[in-house]
């Protein structure tokens, strides 16, 4: 079961606010702005900055 599209649009970064989409694997939540992606692990968005990876 994915992520309801219901749940994302109600997710916003922790960090900046901003708004968060799925990535291409569909196992992270990718913040534009903050250049930061949230894993997902077994459905469960994990939203805490010290887990978040940078990307490029």
């Amino acid at each position: 079961m994915a992520l309801s599209q219901e749940l994302l649009d109600i997710l916003a970064c922790p960090k900046c606010k901003g708004d968060l989409h799925l990535n291409d694997k569909q196992d992270g939540l990718v913040c534009s702005a903050c250049r930061l992606e949230y894993p997902v692990r077994d459905d469960i968005p994990i939203m805490l900055i010290e887990e978040a990876k940078p990307i490029a």
